[in-house]
Order: structure tokens, then C-alpha cells, then sequence
């Protein structure tokens, strides 16, 4: 008997999860899906690459095999690309039973998905926010008699403000009676609350590690002058795909507007390179995704919405072209390599300005990053060229009024619900100000922490002596 139908699981998902070539479980399927099975509510932690997309779909399946009708079950994610990973895994484990699954996201053809809920799918993977817009724009459909309901990245979706109000339309339109399922690659309060809350008995399971991040991962860092930044990057984009041609490479910035700029430079500097942001139409977004996955395209340039699930066995490197506030992030970005017990790197660009946050996410992962070998003079032979690509790259973004129509879009959209724009963007701004500066306190205090503990063992070593 091999370890997947130890589980409980049916012969025909055993025989499809073999197809694919999963034929051990991971710990979290190992721990959560005969729970699953038995019906219980389920919250499920664990480094990303760990399988935990199969943890919940292989149950789900099982279950909808044996009473197949639709709409089953509903899972929600944070990102449309996530969304439509999720869906191709169930489609694929779900082959046996012909499951139909529909993807619910922004960006796509509203009215269309409206005749697809209809038709009442076995399986619903949504975004919130799309979903929440259905709800209010129309009563044709029902998810009242779901079996299951899945929160896939379940610390973003708890915790982020956005989505508190979507998630507050979409379940109030969902049965009481379900079985739950929260999987996350971190435990953050907003689970533990939401667990502690429950009603009814939930099996609980994390993974139980000293360190966030996986032990194939090999973490570095680039230390350099804020000014000079775009340089290194394409001195270790250089040296990288010389030494590995084969590789794939995601590169993680902070906004929309950097990742198109350095998508720009990169293509007039002779790295052909995707991107991938929220101010992309969506089909260019899955077409960029989809060049870079069937390795068309090796270089992919995305904001944080590439971050979380996206599982691309190709990727060998992940560069932080920005050092991350949120050490969560950061696990969420180099989660992204070294997957499914794979090999693979992350390197971070450290300046001036990001030393502390550095040590912050040193303190969370429990981990030493180490300095990745640059040659300086390389570096500095590219400097003339590479200013010049990002003055160029930026001339064009400003002559085709880059993010204006967003813009433009949330002003409306303001002044319709009664509210003074200027008066909210002075908000918004007061409001990140303050987060900023206790952000930075506490993570000043963690810095001031962890020195204060290295002072003490060196002491300590040295009376030993």
C-alpha cells in the first residue's frame, strides 16, 4: 500500500496523482487530508512548495465523486494567476470524474461568467472581489448548498483591508453548514482568531520549523549605493544566464510602474523579459505567464501578485530588486524556487536605506543571509548604459500616460460614493506615514533586540574562556 492511499484516498486519484508524478505525500498531506475526509474543518500551515494546493483539492474530489452536483465547492485566492493555477490542478486531478471548473477573476468578460455560474460548476476558484461584484450585480446563481469553502493564502485574505468587505458579501450568501479549509504557507493571528472562534472542532496542523524558508534554498545579498542599483541588477542577470542558459529567473519589485520600467531596460538591454502587474489587461497578463511557464521567455518581471502559489518548477533564481517591509513577503517571493525539494536561489539587493529591513527578515526566517560575489568594475562599465536605458524607458511610460486611466478610474469611482478624492489621498497618506514609522520602531526594536542577544553570548563565550 503506497502512502497516498494510506490517506484514504479512492483508487482513481491515487493512479492520477501517479500520472503526475506524486507518488509520496507531502507532511501536509499527510496530516491534513484524512482529517479532511472526516469531515472536519481544517486550517493547514506550511512552508510554499510544500503541496498544499493537493492537500484540499484530493478530499474535495473524493468527496464531489461521490455526490457530484454543482456548484460543490468554493475556492477563494488573493491573485487571478493563483486562481487559474488552482483550477488547472483540479482539472487535472479531476480528469477521472470529467469536474467542470470555472475561474472567477477580474479582468475577463463579466457577463460571460455570470452564464457560467449558472450552469452550476462543480468547482468555483474566484478571486473576492470579482465574486463580490456578482453578488451585487446579479441573483442568477447560488452557492448556498456548497460542501466545501477554501481559503487559499488565507493570512492575505484575513488580513488585508481589502478584502475584509468582499469577504463579508460573498459569505453571508454561503451556508452555515460547510467544512472550512484555511491553507497558508505562515500562522498569522488573524488565523489563530478566526480558529479560536470557530463553533465547531477544527483540525489544526503547522508545520513545525525554526526556519520559514525551505533548506534548498540558498539566500544571498548584493550590498550596493542606492544610485547604482539598476547596474548590479544587469550584471547578475548577466552573469547568471551565461552561466545558466536553461534557467528561468522572476525578478520582484515594489510598484507597477518599476516592473515596467525595468521590463523596458531589460528588453533594450537584450534580456528578453515578461511582466507582470495589476495594471496589466488581464489576457496580456496570462499570456506573459504563459510564455514565461512553457519556457519561451526565461525572465519574468512582477510586483508581489506573482508572490504567493505561482508554481513554476524552472525557476532556479529570485532577485528582490527591492528589500521587502513585510518579512512574510519576503518568504512568499523566494518561495517561488527551491520548490518540491528542488534546489534554488534568492538574491536580494540590499542599499543604504534597507540595511534594517534586512536584519528584520534574517530575524523572522532564522537565517543568515550571505553576500552574494559581484565584480565591481563589471558593474561600473555598465553604468552610462544602463542610465540611459531607464531615462528611455521612462520618457516612454510618461508619453503613454502610464497608470492615468487608474487614476482617473478611482477618482470616479470616489466622487460617486459622495466622497472628496483629495481628502482621502491626504488620508491614505497620513495613514501609511504612521504605519511606516511604527513599522520601522518595531523593527528598530528587533534590530536593537538581536544585538543586545549577540552582545550578551560574546560576553558569555568569553568568561567561558
Amino acid at each position: 500500500m503506497s502512502g497516498l492511499e494510506g490517506l484514504g484516498l479512492d483508487e482513481w486519484l491515487v493512479k492520477q496523482c501517479q500520472a503526475m508524478g506524486i507518488t509520496k505525500p507531502s507532511p501536509i498531506q499527510t496530516n491534513c487530508i484524512t482529517p479532511i475526509l472526516e469531515g472536519l474543518n481544517c486550517v493547514g500551515c506550511a512552508k510554499t512548495g510544500s503541496g498544499k494546493t493537493a492537500a484540499f483539492a484530493l478530499p474535495i474530489l473524493q468527496k464531489l465523486s461521490e455526490d457530484r452536483y454543482g456548484p460543490y465547492a468554493l475556492v477563494l485566492t488573493p491573485t487571478r494567476e493563483l486562481a487559474f493555477q488552482i483550477a488547472d490542478q483540479f482539472k487535472v486531478l479531476g480528469k477521472e470524474i470529467n469536474v467542470n471548473v470555472i475561474v472567477i477573476t477580474g479582468g475577463m468578460d463579466m457577463v460571460r461568467q455570470g452564464q457560467d455560474l449558472t450552469h452550476k460548476p462543480h468547482i468555483v476558484v474566484s478571486t473576492p472581489g470579482r465574486l463580490a461584484d456578482h453578488y451585487e450585480s446579479c441573483d442568477m446563481f447560488s452557492l448556498k448548498k456548497i460542501k466545501f469553502l477554501v481559503l487559499d493564502e488565507a493570512d492575505r485574505l484575513l488580513e488585508d483591508e481589502g478584502f475584509a468587505e468582499q469577504l463579508q458579501i460573498i459569505f453571508k450568501n454561503l451556508p452555515e453548514k460547510r467544512q472550512t479549509l484555511l491553507f497558508s504557507a505562515t500562522m498569522t493571528p488573524a488565523i489563530r482568531q478566526l480558529q479560536e472562534a470557530s463553533k465547531e472542532k477544527v483540525f489544526s496542523w503547522s508545520q513545525s520549523s525554526d526556519m520559514m524558508t525551505v533548506d534548498e534554498l540558498d539566500q544571498r545579498y548584493v550590498l550596493m549605493n542606492a544610485d547604482v542599483k539598476d547596474a548590479y541588477l544587469m550584471h547578475i542577470l548577466d552573469k547568471y544566464t551565461t552561466e545558466r542558459p536553461k534557467s528561468s529567473i522572476i525578478i520582484f519589485t515594489s510598484t507597477c510602474k518599476y516592473a515596467q520600467i525595468l521590463a523596458l531596460m531589460c528588453d533594450d538591454l537584450n534580456f528578453p523579459c515578461v511582466s507582470l502587474h495589476s495594471m496589466m489587461p488581464q489576457k496580456f497578463r496570462l499570456s506573459g505567464l504563459t510564455k514565461f511557464k512553457s519556457d519561451q521567455i526565461k525572465i519574468l518581471i512582477a510586483t508581489d501578485v506573482a508572490s504567493r502559489g505561482l508554481d513554476i518548477p524552472t525557476v532556479d533564481l529570485i532577485i528582490n530588486h527591492n528589500v521587502p517591509n513585510r518579512p512574510r513577503d519576503y518568504v512568499h517571493r523566494v518561495g517561488r524556487t527551491a520548490r518540491a525539494g528542488r534546489g534554488g536561489m534568492a538574491i536580494t539587493l540590499v542599499t543604504q536605506f534597507d540595511v534594517h529591513l534586512t536584519k528584520s527578515i534574517e530575524a523572522y526566517i532564522n537565517t543568515k543571509l550571505t553576500e552574494y560575489a559581484t565584480d565591481e568594475k563589471e558593474v561600473l562599465k555598465l553604468l552610462t548604459e544602463v542610465a540611459v536605458s531607464r531615462r528611455q524607458a521612462e520618457i516612454r511610460l510618461d508619453e503613454r500616460d502610464f497608470g492615468e486611466k487608474r487614476q482617473i478610474n478611482k477618482r470616479k469611482k470616489l466622487l460617486l460614493d459622495g466622497k472628496d478624492p483629495d481628502k482621502e489621498e491626504e488620508e491614505k497618506m497620513a495613514k501609511k506615514k504612521m504605519l511606516k514609522k511604527d513599522s520601522d520602531a518595531r523593527n528598530q526594536k528587533k534590530v536593537e533586540k538581536e544585538e543586545r542577544k549577540e552582545k550578551f553570548k560574546n560576553k558569555f563565550k568569553k568568561k567561558v574562556k
